[in-house]
Parts: structure tokens; C-alpha cells; sequence
């Protein structure tokens, strides 16, 4: 058997490239990257308020009210009280959110489908199946260790590296 690179390492660059591939796209719909993952989420039904939203797209409630406030601006989300909870706010996208939203997943997609024909069809088609199913797992089933494997880890350089990409997000 051949040693391969660990997942992250593999991924990390490819995920580099393809943020760098998309920010000209969401600037374009002027959007940023948090923007479209809280448009995502909203259009996606699974969350209405804020601290479901942030946990939905890994951010911390209080740092996504700069990214609430632009898409709210712009007409993008409505926020308004909720009615058991008069210090929550329920969260909705609006038409013009719905159609932003599609119109970068459309040239994000195409982008991404000029990368993917670089593949062999067949391996096309097992990336995105395995990646998707991956995608599906909840985020504690990613991260949890071997019950054989309990011994504290060390933060190592490769995984504060990684930590990089996330940063691009915002």
C-alpha cells in the first residue's frame, strides 16, 4: 500500500484555489463569502434565528452581525422579532436574497464544473458522490477520534495552517 497525503493536506490547497476562484464572483453579486453561506442556510429553510444560523454555518453569533446588517441593507434577509422571544430575531431571505443566492451557486458551479471536466467522468462522478456523503455526516462524526486514540493531541503547524482557509470567509 502507498502512503497518501492526509485528507486536510490535499484538501487545503484545493480549497485555497477554489475560494480564490469565488470571491470575484460574490463580489460581483456583492456578497461576501459569510454573506453566502447565511444566504445558503436561509434558503435552505433549516434555521430562523440567529444563533441557529451561526451554528448552521460555523460562526460565532456575534461576529455575523456586520454580515447580517449588509445583507439586510441590501435588501437580501429581512430580520424581524420573534413573537416567543422578544430578544431573538427570526431570520428570512427575501425574493432578491433567493435570486442572489442562485445566481452565484449558477457561476460558482460553472466554474467548478471547468475544474471537474478535468476528470475522468467516472471519477467525476465518485468525487462528488464521496464529498457529498461526506458533507452529509454531522460535523461531531468528522471530528471524532478512534475510541482506541483518546490521548490529547498537539496542535501542529499543518493543522494552524489549515485554520487559514476558514479565515477567508470573512
Amino acid at each position: 500500500m502507498t502512503a497518501r497525503p492526509d485528507l486536510a493536506e490535499m484538501m487545503h490547497p484545493l480549497l485555497q484555489s477554489l475560494i480564490a476562484a469565488e470571491l470575484p464572483v460574490l463580489a460581483a453579486h456583492g456578497v461576501s463569502m459569510w454573506g453566502y453561506a447565511v444566504l445558503g442556510a436561509l434558503d435552505d429553510g433549516s434555521v430562523r434565528t440567529q444563533a441557529a444560523l451561526a451554528e448552521a454555518i460555523g460562526a460565532d453569533k456575534t461576529r455575523i452581525i456586520g454580515t447580517l446588517d449588509k445583507l439586510q441593507a441590501a435588501g437580501l434577509i429581512t430580520r424581524d422579532p420573534d413573537p416567543r422571544d422578544r430578544r431573538a430575531r427570526i431570520l428570512t431571505i427575501t425574493a432578491e436574497g433567493r435570486a442572489v443566492r442562485r445566481s452565484v451557486r449558477t457561476e460558482i458551479q460553472a466554474n467548478e464544473e471547468r475544474l471537474l471536466a478535468r476528470l475522468p467522468e467516472a471519477d467525476r462522478h465518485g468525487f462528488l458522490r464521496a464529498l457529498q456523503a461526506l458533507h452529509q455526516l454531522p460535523r461531531e462524526q468528522i471530528t471524532e477520534r478512534s475510541p482506541l486514540d483518546r490521548r490529547p493531541t498537539q496542535r501542529s503547524n499543518a493543522a494552524h495552517d489549515r485554520r487559514g482557509a476558514a479565515d477567508q470567509l470573512g
